[in-house]
Protein backbone atom coordinates (compact mmCIF):
# COMPACT_ATOMS: atom_id res chain seq x y z
CA UNK A 1 0.00 0.00 0.00
CA UNK A 2 2.94 2.34 0.46
CA UNK A 3 2.40 2.88 4.20
CA UNK A 4 5.62 3.66 6.01
CA UNK A 5 5.94 3.54 9.80
CA UNK A 6 8.89 3.96 12.13
CA UNK A 7 8.88 1.92 15.31
CA UNK A 8 10.23 3.26 18.61
CA UNK A 9 10.28 6.90 17.47
CA UNK A 10 7.88 8.05 20.18
CA UNK A 11 4.84 8.42 17.89
CA UNK A 12 2.14 5.80 18.58
CA UNK A 13 1.90 3.31 15.73
CA UNK A 14 -1.86 3.72 15.31
CA UNK A 15 -1.35 7.47 14.74
CA UNK A 16 1.39 6.77 12.19
CA UNK A 17 -0.90 4.36 10.29
CA UNK A 18 -3.74 6.89 10.38
CA UNK A 19 -1.54 9.70 9.07
CA UNK A 20 -0.11 7.48 6.34
CA UNK A 21 -3.60 6.53 5.10
CA UNK A 22 -4.58 10.22 5.03
CA UNK A 23 -1.36 10.97 3.11
CA UNK A 24 -2.19 8.32 0.49
CA UNK A 25 -5.69 9.81 0.06
CA UNK A 26 -4.24 13.31 -0.34
CA UNK A 27 -1.78 12.06 -2.96
CA UNK A 28 -4.55 10.28 -4.86
CA UNK A 29 -3.12 6.79 -4.35
CA UNK A 30 -6.30 5.94 -2.46
CA UNK A 31 -9.52 7.24 -4.00
CA UNK A 32 -13.14 7.26 -2.90
CA UNK A 33 -14.47 3.72 -3.20
CA UNK A 34 -11.04 2.09 -2.87
CA UNK A 35 -11.21 -1.05 -0.77
CA UNK A 36 -8.76 -1.11 2.14
CA UNK A 37 -6.84 -4.22 3.21
CA UNK A 38 -8.43 -6.11 6.07
CA UNK A 39 -7.10 -5.33 9.53
CA UNK A 40 -5.31 -8.68 9.55
CA UNK A 41 -3.76 -8.14 6.08
CA UNK A 42 -2.45 -4.67 6.89
CA UNK A 43 -1.16 -5.80 10.29
CA UNK A 44 0.79 -8.62 8.60
CA UNK A 45 2.17 -6.25 5.93
CA UNK A 46 3.39 -3.74 8.53
CA UNK A 47 4.37 -6.38 11.11
CA UNK A 48 2.30 -4.71 13.82
CA UNK A 49 -0.62 -5.88 15.94
CA UNK A 50 -4.12 -6.15 14.50
CA UNK A 51 -5.40 -4.02 17.40
CA UNK A 52 -3.16 -1.17 16.23
CA UNK A 53 -4.66 -1.26 12.73
CA UNK A 54 -8.15 -1.62 14.19
CA UNK A 55 -7.66 1.54 16.28
CA UNK A 56 -6.46 3.48 13.20
CA UNK A 57 -9.41 2.28 11.11
CA UNK A 58 -11.88 3.09 13.89
CA UNK A 59 -10.58 6.65 14.23
CA UNK A 60 -10.64 7.19 10.46
CA UNK A 61 -14.18 5.82 10.36
CA UNK A 62 -15.18 8.16 13.17
CA UNK A 63 -13.74 11.06 11.15
CA UNK A 64 -15.78 9.98 8.12
CA UNK A 65 -12.72 9.14 6.05
CA UNK A 66 -13.30 5.36 5.98
CA UNK A 67 -16.54 3.36 5.98
CA UNK A 68 -16.86 -0.32 6.99
CA UNK A 69 -19.62 -2.73 5.96
CA UNK A 70 -20.26 -6.13 7.50
CA UNK A 71 -19.14 -8.87 5.12
CA UNK A 72 -17.97 -6.34 2.49
CA UNK A 73 -14.90 -4.66 3.93
CA UNK A 74 -13.61 -1.14 4.60
CA UNK A 75 -13.69 1.56 1.92
CA UNK A 76 -12.36 5.08 1.44
CA UNK A 77 -15.40 7.30 1.99
CA UNK A 78 -13.96 10.82 1.71
CA UNK A 79 -11.87 12.54 -0.93
CA UNK A 80 -9.03 14.85 -0.07
CA UNK A 81 -10.94 17.72 -1.72
CA UNK A 82 -11.53 19.42 1.64
CA UNK A 83 -7.83 19.45 2.44
CA UNK A 84 -6.93 20.46 -1.11
CA UNK A 85 -9.44 23.30 -0.99
CA UNK A 86 -7.75 24.73 2.11
CA UNK A 87 -4.32 24.62 0.42
CA UNK A 88 -5.72 26.29 -2.70
CA UNK A 89 -7.36 29.03 -0.61
CA UNK A 90 -4.04 29.77 1.07
CA UNK A 91 -2.32 30.03 -2.32
CA UNK A 92 -5.01 32.35 -3.72
CA UNK A 93 -4.87 34.57 -0.64
CA UNK A 94 -1.14 35.01 -1.22
CA UNK A 95 -1.77 36.08 -4.84
CA UNK A 96 -4.46 38.52 -3.69
CA UNK A 97 -2.12 39.92 -1.05
CA UNK A 98 0.63 40.45 -3.64
CA UNK A 99 -1.80 42.15 -6.03
CA UNK A 100 -3.16 44.35 -3.26
CA UNK A 101 0.32 45.40 -2.13
CA UNK A 102 1.25 46.20 -5.74
CA UNK A 103 -1.90 48.28 -6.12
CA UNK A 104 -1.22 50.28 -2.95
CA UNK A 105 2.38 50.93 -4.02
CA UNK A 106 1.15 52.49 -7.28
CA UNK A 107 -1.25 54.79 -5.40
CA UNK A 108 -4.46 52.82 -6.01
CA UNK A 109 -6.87 52.76 -3.08
CA UNK A 110 -8.47 49.60 -1.66
CA UNK A 111 -11.96 50.16 -3.14
CA UNK A 112 -10.55 50.63 -6.63
CA UNK A 113 -8.57 47.38 -6.29
CA UNK A 114 -11.72 45.49 -5.25
CA UNK A 115 -13.65 46.94 -8.22
CA UNK A 116 -10.96 45.75 -10.65
CA UNK A 117 -11.03 42.22 -9.19
CA UNK A 118 -14.85 42.00 -9.32
CA UNK A 119 -14.96 43.37 -12.86
CA UNK A 120 -12.29 40.92 -14.05
CA UNK A 121 -14.07 37.91 -12.51
CA UNK A 122 -17.37 38.97 -14.14
CA UNK A 123 -15.62 39.25 -17.51
CA UNK A 124 -14.18 35.74 -17.20
CA UNK A 125 -17.54 34.26 -16.15
CA UNK A 126 -19.30 35.98 -19.05
CA UNK A 127 -16.66 34.66 -21.43
CA UNK A 128 -17.33 31.11 -20.23
CA UNK A 129 -21.12 31.58 -20.50
CA UNK A 130 -20.68 32.47 -24.17
CA UNK A 131 -18.58 29.37 -24.78
CA UNK A 132 -20.33 26.55 -26.66
CA UNK A 133 -19.02 23.11 -25.73
CA UNK A 134 -19.77 19.44 -26.42
CA UNK A 135 -19.36 16.54 -24.04
CA UNK A 136 -18.89 13.20 -25.82
CA UNK A 137 -19.37 9.77 -24.26
CA UNK A 138 -19.94 6.23 -25.46
CA UNK A 139 -23.52 6.24 -24.12
CA UNK A 140 -26.19 8.92 -24.10
CA UNK A 141 -26.98 8.50 -20.40
CA UNK A 142 -23.55 9.56 -19.23
CA UNK A 143 -23.22 12.12 -22.01
CA UNK A 144 -26.34 13.94 -20.76
CA UNK A 145 -25.42 13.48 -17.11
CA UNK A 146 -21.92 14.92 -17.46
CA UNK A 147 -22.85 17.67 -19.91
CA UNK A 148 -25.26 18.97 -17.26
CA UNK A 149 -22.62 18.69 -14.53
CA UNK A 150 -20.14 20.57 -16.71
CA UNK A 151 -22.71 23.28 -17.50
CA UNK A 152 -23.39 23.73 -13.79
CA UNK A 153 -19.69 23.79 -12.83
CA UNK A 154 -18.15 25.83 -15.64
CA UNK A 155 -20.95 28.22 -16.71
CA UNK A 156 -20.55 26.96 -20.30
CA UNK A 157 -23.39 25.81 -22.53
CA UNK A 158 -22.49 22.12 -22.86
CA UNK A 159 -24.35 19.83 -25.28
CA UNK A 160 -24.30 16.02 -25.19
CA UNK A 161 -23.18 13.76 -28.03
CA UNK A 162 -22.15 10.12 -28.29
CA UNK A 163 -19.30 8.39 -30.11
CA UNK A 164 -21.92 6.93 -32.44
CA UNK A 165 -23.17 10.45 -33.29
CA UNK A 166 -19.66 11.33 -34.44
CA UNK A 167 -19.35 8.11 -36.42
CA UNK A 168 -22.64 8.81 -38.25
CA UNK A 169 -21.97 12.59 -38.50
CA UNK A 170 -25.36 13.79 -39.73
CA UNK A 171 -25.82 17.50 -40.63
CA UNK A 172 -27.00 18.55 -37.15
CA UNK A 173 -24.04 16.84 -35.46
CA UNK A 174 -21.64 18.39 -37.97
CA UNK A 175 -23.07 21.85 -37.29
CA UNK A 176 -22.79 21.37 -33.53
CA UNK A 177 -19.14 20.32 -33.79
CA UNK A 178 -18.34 23.24 -36.11
CA UNK A 179 -19.95 25.79 -33.78
CA UNK A 180 -18.39 24.48 -30.56
CA UNK A 181 -15.24 26.08 -29.18
CA UNK A 182 -14.56 23.28 -26.68
CA UNK A 183 -14.78 19.49 -27.18
CA UNK A 184 -14.68 17.41 -23.99
CA UNK A 185 -14.60 13.67 -23.40
CA UNK A 186 -13.47 11.19 -20.77
CA UNK A 187 -9.76 10.38 -20.97
CA UNK A 188 -10.38 6.85 -22.28
CA UNK A 189 -12.25 8.26 -25.30
CA UNK A 190 -10.07 11.30 -26.08
CA UNK A 191 -7.96 9.67 -28.81
CA UNK A 192 -11.01 8.11 -30.46
CA UNK A 193 -12.83 11.46 -30.48
CA UNK A 194 -9.76 13.21 -31.90
CA UNK A 195 -9.65 10.73 -34.79
CA UNK A 196 -13.36 11.13 -35.51
CA UNK A 197 -13.26 14.95 -35.66
CA UNK A 198 -9.72 15.53 -36.95
CA UNK A 199 -11.05 17.25 -40.08
CA UNK A 200 -12.62 19.97 -37.89
CA UNK A 201 -9.23 20.93 -36.40
CA UNK A 202 -10.62 21.09 -32.85
CA UNK A 203 -8.76 20.46 -29.60
CA UNK A 204 -10.23 17.68 -27.45
CA UNK A 205 -9.94 18.05 -23.67
CA UNK A 206 -10.13 15.09 -21.30
CA UNK A 207 -11.79 14.68 -17.91
CA UNK A 208 -11.94 11.80 -15.44
CA UNK A 209 -15.10 10.39 -13.87
CA UNK A 210 -15.74 8.46 -10.66
CA UNK A 211 -18.52 6.19 -9.50
CA UNK A 212 -20.52 8.04 -6.85
CA UNK A 213 -19.46 6.86 -3.39
CA UNK A 214 -22.99 7.29 -2.05
CA UNK A 215 -24.23 4.75 -4.58
CA UNK A 216 -21.50 2.26 -3.69
CA UNK A 217 -22.30 2.70 0.01
CA UNK A 218 -26.01 2.03 -0.54
CA UNK A 219 -25.25 -1.19 -2.40
CA UNK A 220 -22.52 -2.34 0.01
CA UNK A 221 -24.82 -2.24 3.05
CA UNK A 222 -26.84 -5.25 1.83
CA UNK A 223 -25.99 -8.82 2.79
CA UNK A 224 -24.67 -11.37 0.29
CA UNK A 225 -28.02 -13.17 -0.06
CA UNK A 226 -29.81 -10.10 -1.52
CA UNK A 227 -30.84 -10.40 -5.18
CA UNK A 228 -30.19 -7.28 -7.26
CA UNK A 229 -31.48 -6.29 -10.68
CA UNK A 230 -29.60 -3.69 -12.70
CA UNK A 231 -31.35 -1.91 -15.59
CA UNK A 232 -29.79 0.63 -17.95
CA UNK A 233 -30.01 1.81 -21.57
CA UNK A 234 -26.63 0.94 -23.06
CA UNK A 235 -24.29 -2.03 -22.81
CA UNK A 236 -21.38 0.39 -22.39
CA UNK A 237 -22.91 1.78 -19.18
CA UNK A 238 -23.51 -1.78 -18.00
CA UNK A 239 -19.82 -2.66 -18.44
CA UNK A 240 -18.73 0.50 -16.61
CA UNK A 241 -20.93 -0.32 -13.64
CA UNK A 242 -19.64 -3.90 -13.50
CA UNK A 243 -16.08 -2.55 -13.49
CA UNK A 244 -16.90 0.00 -10.76
CA UNK A 245 -18.43 -2.70 -8.56
CA UNK A 246 -15.40 -4.95 -9.09
CA UNK A 247 -13.02 -2.15 -8.09
CA UNK A 248 -15.08 -1.47 -4.98
CA UNK A 249 -14.81 -5.12 -3.93
CA UNK A 250 -18.45 -5.84 -4.79
CA UNK A 251 -17.89 -8.10 -7.78
CA UNK A 252 -19.50 -11.09 -6.08
CA UNK A 253 -22.97 -9.58 -5.80
CA UNK A 254 -25.98 -11.63 -6.88
CA UNK A 255 -26.98 -9.22 -9.63
CA UNK A 256 -28.67 -9.63 -13.00
CA UNK A 257 -27.90 -6.98 -15.63
CA UNK A 258 -30.18 -5.98 -18.50
CA UNK A 259 -30.81 -3.16 -20.94
CA UNK A 260 -34.08 -4.68 -22.16
CA UNK A 261 -37.07 -2.43 -22.83
CA UNK A 262 -39.57 -5.31 -22.85
CA UNK A 263 -42.06 -4.53 -20.05
CA UNK A 264 -42.94 -8.19 -19.41
CA UNK A 265 -39.27 -9.19 -19.07
CA UNK A 266 -38.60 -6.22 -16.82
CA UNK A 267 -41.60 -6.98 -14.63
CA UNK A 268 -40.44 -10.59 -14.22
CA UNK A 269 -36.96 -9.39 -13.30
CA UNK A 270 -38.35 -6.90 -10.77
CA UNK A 271 -40.57 -9.54 -9.18
CA UNK A 272 -37.69 -11.96 -8.55
CA UNK A 273 -35.32 -9.26 -7.25
CA UNK A 274 -35.03 -7.71 -3.80
CA UNK A 275 -33.36 -4.41 -4.73
CA UNK A 276 -33.34 -2.55 -8.05
CA UNK A 277 -30.33 -0.62 -9.36
CA UNK A 278 -30.94 1.65 -12.34
CA UNK A 279 -29.10 4.11 -14.52
CA UNK A 280 -30.59 7.64 -14.43
CA UNK A 281 -32.03 7.13 -17.91
CA UNK A 282 -34.14 4.15 -16.80
CA UNK A 283 -35.34 5.41 -13.44
CA UNK A 284 -38.80 6.52 -14.63
CA UNK A 285 -39.38 3.27 -16.58
CA UNK A 286 -38.60 1.09 -13.57
CA UNK A 287 -40.48 3.37 -11.18
CA UNK A 288 -43.66 2.75 -13.17
CA UNK A 289 -43.17 -1.04 -13.16
CA UNK A 290 -42.15 -1.20 -9.50
CA UNK A 291 -45.63 -1.94 -8.14
CA UNK A 292 -44.29 -3.57 -4.95
CA UNK A 293 -42.31 -0.41 -4.06
CA UNK A 294 -38.97 -2.18 -3.86
CA UNK A 295 -35.98 0.05 -3.19
CA UNK A 296 -34.56 1.66 -6.31
CA UNK A 297 -30.94 2.81 -6.26
CA UNK A 298 -29.77 5.15 -9.03
CA UNK A 299 -26.22 4.29 -10.05
CA UNK A 300 -24.61 7.71 -10.37
CA UNK A 301 -21.24 8.88 -11.60
CA UNK A 302 -19.64 12.25 -10.98
CA UNK A 303 -16.94 14.24 -12.67
CA UNK A 304 -13.55 14.14 -10.98
CA UNK A 305 -12.97 17.34 -8.96
CA UNK A 306 -9.38 17.85 -10.11
CA UNK A 307 -10.31 17.23 -13.76
CA UNK A 308 -12.99 19.91 -13.72
CA UNK A 309 -10.62 22.34 -11.98
CA UNK A 310 -7.96 21.75 -14.66
CA UNK A 311 -10.61 22.05 -17.38
CA UNK A 312 -11.71 25.49 -16.12
CA UNK A 313 -8.13 26.75 -16.27
CA UNK A 314 -7.72 25.38 -19.79
CA UNK A 315 -10.97 27.00 -20.98
CA UNK A 316 -9.87 30.42 -19.70
CA UNK A 317 -6.48 29.91 -21.36
CA UNK A 318 -8.10 29.02 -24.72
CA UNK A 319 -10.38 32.06 -24.54
CA UNK A 320 -7.61 34.60 -23.91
Amino acid sequence: MGIEIVKNNGVPLYIQVKKEIIRLIKEGSLKVGSKMPTERELAEQLKISRNTVSTSYNELEHDGILSSYQGKGTFVAEEANTWKAENIKDKIIKFVDLGFEEALETGMDADEFVEIVIKRVKEKKELMRKTQAIYIECNIEQAKMFSKQLSDNTYMNVKALTIRDLQNMNPSTKKLVEESQIIISTFNHVNEVRDLIKSFNKEVLGVAINADMGTIVKIARYSDDVKFAFVCISKEFMFKVKDALEKAGLGNLNIEFTNSTDKHKLSDLINKSDVLIVSPGRYKDIMQLNTDNKEIIEFLYSLDYDSVKALKSKIIELNK
